[in-house]
């Protein structure tokens, strides 16, 4: 390796491609550097901070050359938090790397052929889009109450006073719970020490709804001067549920398992084209209502439905898509772990009349292969089968048990829909590998100005007509 690559060296570099994690990349006599914050058609300067054998990570010490995709960053703190990774590159540009990086997963790791790449669903307004946050709550060094977000891959708090991908009644929200803990020495939670009682406010805004919860994730089973909270954030129009989450685990995850609720109602509500749902603080529901629809409608689009089928949606959550598909289909079984969750979709049901939807709690790679296994034993000579299973699972993609049985359900179409393209890419490669041709592939930009990326694929059995 040459004297130049070594670690703290300064070295100077073109952009020419984005990672997975939307860090730049560029070379330096033929060696790979990694640089956060660094943009395509960038020319930089980059302090060298890690050298591997084959490639090495950068600081981005200095641009000489802007990027012709380059924007100024809205948020004044979009280069420390670790929420909006590519937000200084233009918003079309933004569209077309994530759809370049599906396409390229799908490709090299699924070794996916001969289907079609519809455009990239963009979004009309790429500001203020998110209906949940999650702010954590912690002290700067002067003592003073902080709100804000973790910076990238660490637990210091960036404080934030307004994000601009936040519902803005968020600041409001957020100036209310700092002052009323420093008013009643409420103390913030610190994780070091495992002290302190309040850890996270947690906020849902209903988009079509304008409902609002505020829930307070805390380290203890109460909170001091609850009603003078309470009093103040009541008083907020459209103000539904204020709530207490009790998670005393020395944990990363943020909500606990207990609910309290405070005042109002333990949720609010919210649409998803014409289909209610009631939200909980332990409720998976999509961040982006105005583009889950569209997702949504491109599962819809691609299930075909006629009226006439059975569809199987795992790891369906509140059943978010379950309903959204019961209203085309003959009936639909969802599938989810979370118990709530399942009382959560029985309720959705009942709310908006839909008697077509069952709903079964426990691990979809178990649910699944009991049932096919029970139906073979109760109905000799014959399978379980399904006409369309729509299946939405978790970053780790699908556990290879579950797409096993998925394929020994044969149903004629498999619509899967995937918020990471690593492991969409591998579990397409086991379908195709057994019995399945992938035919169509959209993606949607749920999260704009950060890497994340929601994508739909229909695959459809080979032996039959799709």
């Amino acid at each position: 390796m040459k004297e130049s690559l070594k670690k703290n060296n300064l070295v100077t570099l073109s952009i020419t491609d984005l990672g997975s994690s939307g860090e730049g990349i560029g070379k330096v006599d033929g060696f790979t550097l990694f640089v956060k914050d660094a943009l395509i058609g960038d020319r930089i300067q980059a302090k060298i901070i890690k050298v591997k054998k084959s490639y090495g990570y950068g600081r981005l010490m200095e641009i000489l050359t802007p990027s012709p995709y380059r924007v100024e960053s809205r948020c004044p703190q979009a280069r420390a938090c670790g929420g909006c990774q590519i937000q200084p590159l233009a918003y079309e540009n933004q569209l077309a790397y994530k759809e370049k990086k599906v396409r390229e997963l799908l490709e090299r790791v699924g070794q996916v052929k001969d289907y079609t790449m519809e455009p990239i669903i963009g979004m009309e307004e790429p500001w203020y889009y998110r209906n949940k946050a999650q702010f954590p709550v912690g002290q700067n060094k002067e003592g003073d109450i902080v709100t804000g977000f973790y910076a990238g891959r660490t637990h210091s708090i960036v404080p934030v006073d307004e994000c601009f991908i936040q519902h803005p009644m968020n600041r409001q929200l957020m100036d209310i719970v700092r002052q009323w803990m420093k008013d009643y020495n409420v103390s913030p939670y610190n994780e070091t020490t495992h002290t302190g009682l309040v850890r996270h406010i947690f906020t849902r805004i209903g988009k079509y709804t304008g409902e609002i919860m505020v829930c307070l994730v805390i380290n203890g089973k109460r909170i001091p001067a609850a009603d003078a909270l309470i009093d103040v954030l009541k008083n907020i129009p459209d103000m539904t549920s204020i709530c207490l989450n009790i998670n005393r685990e020395k944990t990363n995850v943020i909500l606990g398992d207990t609910v309290k609720c405070l005042w109002g109602k333990p949720y609010i509500t919210d649409k998803i084209a014409d289909v209610t749902y009631q939200i909980s603080p332990l409720s998976f529901f999509q961040v982006n209502p105005v583009q889950t629809q569209k997702l949504y409608g491109t599962a819809l689009e691609y299930a075909g439905l006629t009226g006439e089928e059975t569809v199987w949606d795992l790891y369906c959550g509140i059943g978010t898509i379950s309903l959204f598909l019961a209203q085309h289909a003959k009936k639909v079984c969802g599938v989810e772990i979370i118990p709530q969750a399942i009382e959560d979709a029985r309720e959705n049901a009942r709310l908006n009349q839909i008697e077509n939807a069952e709903f079964f709690v426990g691990k979809a790679e178990e649910v699944l292969p009991e049932y096919y296994e029970r139906y073979a034993e109760e109905h000799p000579g014959t399978c379980a089968h399904a006409d369309v299973i729509v299946v939405d699972p978790p970053r780790k993609g699908c556990d290879e048990k579950l797409l096993r049985c998925m394929v020994q359900m044969a149903p004629s179409r498999i619509v899967y829909v995937s918020c990471e393209p690593a492991t969409l890419a591998r579990d397409l490669k086991f379908l195709e590998k057994n019995g399945y041709k992938v035919q169509k592939v959209r993606c949607t930009d749920m999260f704009a100005h950060s890497v994340h990326v929601e994508t739909v694929c229909l695959l459809s059995h080979k032996n039959l007509t799709a």
